[in-house]
């Protein structure tokens, strides 16, 4: 027996806990939760399930008041990233704890900079003993800095200070500065004017990014005599998103210095165009132990140095290492991210392979800049060429529930924009997406069916109709029930199914919307009276007949009326003479295919089934469908392929009843058995489950049942058992 994954077992248990706090918590007088059962939960997960509640967006002033229950959960590495939460909450949650580490980074509600401040120091348990603070994207808040007490030199322990675009002046980076153990600083894209305060901290500072620095004021000369002093910096970023600067040449005057930097393993020059191929090669001969170069937008990187070296990393854009590289390092920088992105998309017009990993990089991207038309737009169009043709065949199913979920979502944030969503769209148009990921079909379907609604373009109209067709097969009776009481997707397929055949056009998008309302009604009474409502009785009539030689387009149409058929209050809706008169004709003969006859089979099974009291046509015709339809049925053969499938049998039940005309029960033999004989497993299980076989076995007994009906009931018994015997082994 294979053993547990204790990972895959803890990522279960914190789902599960992060998603079950009403039921194990019960309400403060504040409104926040605490526990009212201790859950069985490892103390030493409780960082993570943090984590996993600000990850999955559940995170707020309320729940987060779990973790004041110090007793129960135990905190040392704090991640509250992108969450919502105010002050007053955060203060709350994390005064009981030791703190090691705390991420706030992006954190919406109102939580400054001040705000963290003033908590780790008047905390007399963290504030010693934190090492790593992430403050990214915080407002600085009124008097930060301005006191002792809300400095980070209070905070004698810290290694790591992350203030990316946040607004630190020079006085911040002053204090900053002074931290006697400080290693790593982000100071990018904040509002300091001179780095001279480095210096501070020469002999300790090992990681330095500081990109997008707008305000810097320091001309080059003063910049380099700083970074010489840095001998122990290991990692450098001096990258700039805006691609079109070249500055006074400060990066290249770096490179040509011959001592400077001499620790240095990463470096990160993106953006700086005009780097020439000779310096960078030159700088890091001098330096063998550097292992990344950021090179992207620079003009470099091309040459097989930067290509060939296996032990050299390099965010670029001369080969998909290089891109891939990229977009996992800019992944959460807008500009890089789309500027690697359309390399990208280039690079993999022609590709066969699949690529995973790649995909994966881009659905990240996606994720971080849901908000971003710039990068959700080019985003788009690399899934499309990463997953075309059979390239998402060895892909993993969960990479693709998340490739889905950020098409969808892009979708959902740009309905207006014609081309990102022919993007989507032509993405979507997947069968393994479809057909095998795991997803939300109901709003899916409902969101492409809104969007479709606002447009004409044949293109987007056939592929949406074709992705809503797949959609609505496989939703559930109770989501196909919601979706047929939204009146505007069955107005919108009827219009459709109304286009094409007032032109006669036969076409992928008529058979699409055909298939798509045929699901939409499948055992669903509410969207079968809504198609009448719409006039969609009428409209099927004439295309029943338009198209009297396109079985494909008679077999959807049939088969939507047979659903029509087993809704008995509107069978009455059925009830014309010349209908059912064709109808009739489609039983049999040479040139009907089985399929035809069968759905219309259905439909006078269905409306005879009623008894001779709620026949409202002429009592001759009545007996004249029981003839035909029983001596019909006796001449169809069963077709190799899958014909039809059913969620339920249930349909059948009524008309197997020993009361019904043989010609009824016939007909519904004859297609339980049908199914039966080409997915037994599946469909003996539902028939025991229905009881369904009770039902035949009754039939098989009943004095007054035909021959040919209990030979075919017997068939299906037999069929039945044997294969409930072979599962239960």
């Amino acid at each position: 027996m294979e053993e547990d994954n204790p990972v895959a077992l803890a990522d279960i248990c914190l789902a599960w806990v992060s998603r079950s706090l009403e039921w194990l918590c019960v309400k403060r007088e504040d409104g926040s939760l605490c526990f009212h059962h201790c859950p069985v939960f490892p103390q030493m997960l409780a960082d993570q399930l943090l984590c996993k509640m600000a990850e999955e967006g559940v995170l707020n002033d309320r729940t987060i008041g779990v973790f004041r229950s110090y007793e129960h959960l135990r905190l040392r590495r704090v991640c509250l990233r992108a969450s919502h939460l105010s002050a007053e909450a955060f203060h709350l949650a994390t005064q009981p704890h030791r703190l090691q580490e705390l991420d706030t980074s992006k954190v919406k509600g109102g939580l400054t900079v001040s705000d963290v401040l003033l908590s780790l120091t008047a905390n007399k348990e963290s504030r010693d003993i934190i090492q790593r603070l992430n403050l990214s994207g915080l407002e600085m808040g009124e008097g930060c800095l301005e006191k002792k007490r809300l400095s980070f030199s209070s905070l004698p322990g810290l290694r790591i200070v992350l203030l990316a675009g946040t607004e630190l002046e020079d006085s911040g980076l002053e204090d900053i500065c002074t931290l006697p153990q400080l290693e790593v600083l982000d100071i990018s894209s904040t509002r300091v004017t001179d780095l001279t305060p480095l210096l501070d901290c020469q002999a300790t500072l090992k990681s330095l990014s500081a990109h997008g620095l707008r305000h810097l004021e320091m001309p080059a000369t003063r910049l380099l005599l700083v970074l010489g002093r840095l001998e122990g910096l290991r990692h450098l970023d001096l990258s700039d998103d805006r691609l079109s600067n070249e500055g006074d040449g400060m990066v290249e005057k770096v490179l040509e210095k011959p001592d400077i930097l001499p620790a240095l393993v990463s470096l990160d020059v993106s953006g700086w165009r005009g780097i020439t191929e000779a310096s960078m090669e030159a700088f890091l001969k001098a330096r063998p132990h550097v292992n990344f170069v950021g090179l992207l937008a620079t003009g470099a990187g091309f040459s097989d140095f930067f290509t060939a070296k296996s032990n050299l990393k390099v965010a670029g854009e001369a080969n998909i290492n290089q891109i891939s590289e990229a977009l996992r390092r800019y992944c959460e920088r807008e500009c890089f991210l789309r500027e690697a992105l359309v390399h990208l998309y280039s690079l993999t017009n022609d590709t066969e392979e699949p690529q995973p990993d790649v995909l994966k990089l881009v659905s990240m991207g996606m994720k971080n800049h849901e908000q971003s038309l710039h990068v959700q737009l080019v985003a788009t169009a690399c899934v499309f060429n990463l997953t075309t043709q059979d390239k998402t065949l060895s892909m993993p199913l969960e990479l693709l529930r998340i490739t889905v979920h950020q098409l969808l979502t892009a979708m959902r944030n740009f309905p207006n924009h014609e081309q990102l969503q022919k993007n989507c769209l032509l993405s979507l148009c997947n069968d393994r997406f479809l057909q095998e990921v795991r997803f939300d079909r109901f709003d899916a379907a409902k969101l492409v069916m809104t969007w479709l609604s606002s447009r004409e373009d044949h293109t987007l109209q056939r592929m949406a109709v074709a992705i809503v067709s797949i959609l609505v097969s496989k939703l559930t009776t109770e989501e196909t029930t919601r979706l047929g009481a939204e009146a505007f997707i069955m107005e919108q397929l009827l219009s459709i199914v109304q286009q094409k055949a007032s032109a006669g056009v036969v076409d992928s998008t008529l058979k699409f919307a055909l298939s798509a309302l045929w699901n939409l009604t499948d055992e669903t009474p509410t969207a079968c009276r809504h198609f009448i409502q719409c006039q969609g009785l009428e409209l099927y009539t004439e295309v029943l007949e338009s198209y009297h030689t396109e079985s494909t387009v008679q077999q959807k149409v049939l088969g939507l009326l047979n659903n029509i058929a087993e809704v008995v209050e509107l069978r009455a809706d059925l009830m014309d003479e010349d209908l059912l008169e064709y109808v009739l004709t489609l039983l049999g003969g040479a040139d009907v295919e089985v399929g035809v006859s069968y759905f219309a089979g259905g439909i006078l099974a269905n409306l005879t089934s009623t008894g001779v009291s709620a026949w409202t046509l002429d009592l001759d015709l009545h007996d004249s469908i029981l003839t035909k339809l029983h001596s019909a049925i006796l001449t169809w053969t069963p077709p190799q392929h899958e014909m039809v499938s059913y969620r339920s049998l249930q349909p059948f039940y009524p008309l197997l009843h020993g009361s019904q005309p043989t010609g009824v029960q016939l007909w519904a033999a004859w297609a339980v058995h049908l199914v039966c004989g080409q997915n037994a497993s599946q469909y003996a299980r539902m028939l025991q489950e229905e009881g369904g076989l009770d039902i035949l076995k009754d039939l098989i007994t009943h004095p007054d049942t035909h021959d040919d009906v209990r030979g075919l009931a017997e068939s299906i018994v037999g069929i039945s058992e044997r294969n409930l015997a072979k599962q239960a082994l």
